[in-house]
């Protein structure tokens, strides 16, 4: 059996859902899913500690540790030595998300035997598909990958044929962090549009990235999504009822939503779906009726 190391959170849950959970030797000390995940040792650790922390202190904590060279995470040598992955599976998107890939290089050349490095930089919902069906093969579980993408590719597309009968398309904004503002990047804006939405800000394929309340006043936007990086539902609405103050917010009269942005939108994996129906949900209640629970999304009034 093949024993595999993931080193992301949407890898983790891809593995899983190709039936390979078994095959787990090591995962990040954020995989939360499946339930039971945590049973599988944890080669990852945090060198902050967020527990009790704001957006606005993440975000300095988080700032002056890449500005320093000192990181964010760490990988566990000692751990990853005792899991003697045959696979391990990594990124180079984003220093913010997970271990640095130049960490993963030095670690790797600690280990013996041979192991096989796969990074995945997913930028759009095919890109994702992408990694599903690169794993699939790698792994040869190419009889549950191709079933599993024919699936959430036909999920896709049900949702995009659906929104052509829509009466409007709302302006909305998608925010991926609170304090400072920073609007969803990569494949968000993909998949505002393909729930029948208008990206006010976001570009397609293009990183998150922070931008000024006056921008945001400037977007007149209709909807305001909040799908906070690494936040649950509970997180962010605890987070945002402080901070809904200012000049925006004070004068917003469009509608705002609260989702399971940790869940349904910030991992590339195969829930991103379920993310891309709960803003069809969102955005034409009337087409899509409801299906997923007040654990992924509520209306904040």
């Amino acid at each position: 059996m093949m024993r595999i190391c993931s080193l992301l959170p949407s890898t983790t849950e891809i593995v899983c859902s190709l039936g390979l959970r078994d095959s787990l030797v090591g995962i990040t000390h954020e995989c939360d899913y499946p339930p039971g995940i945590n049973k599988v040792p944890v080669v990852t650790e945090s060198l902050i500690d967020h527990t009790d922390s704001t957006s606005i202190e993440i975000d300095r904590h988080i700032s002056a540790a890449i500005h320093s060279g000192s990181g964010i995470y760490k990988i566990k040598t000692d751990v990853l030595k005792t899991s003697r992955p045959d696979l391990i599976l990594t990124q180079e998107l984003c220093e913010v998300c997970a271990v640095s890939y130049s960490m993963v290089e030095a670690s790797v050349k600690e280990l013996k035997g041979q192991q096989t490095v796969l990074s995945f930089e997913p930028i759009k919902l095919e890109g994702i598909f992408d990694s599903i069906e690169k794993i699939g093969t790698f792994t040869n579980s190419e009889d549950v990958s191709k079933p599993l993408l024919k699936d959430l590719r036909s999920r896709v597309s049900n949702v995009q044929k659906k929104v052509t009968d829509a009466q409007d398309m709302p302006h909305v904004l998608g925010l991926e962090w609170l304090d400072p503002p920073f609007i969803g990047g990569h494949w968000v804006p993909e998949m505002i549009e393909s729930a029948g939405g208008i990206d006010v800000i976001g570009l397609r394929e293009e990183p998150s990235r922070e931008i000024k309340w006056q921008d945001a006043i400037k977007s007149s936007p209709e909807i305001v999504v909040l799908m906070v990086c690494g936040f649950d539902l509970n997180k962010t609405i605890a987070e945002f009822r402080p901070a809904r103050t200012g000049v925006f917010w004070d004068n917003f009269n469009g509608s705002i939503y609260a989702v399971d942005g940790s869940s349904y939108f910030s991992r590339p994996g195969p829930r991103i779906v379920d993310g891309l129906e709960i803003l069809a949900e969102i955005f034409h209640p009337a087409l899509f009726p409801r299906k997923h629970s007040e654990d992924d999304w509520i209306k904040i009034t």
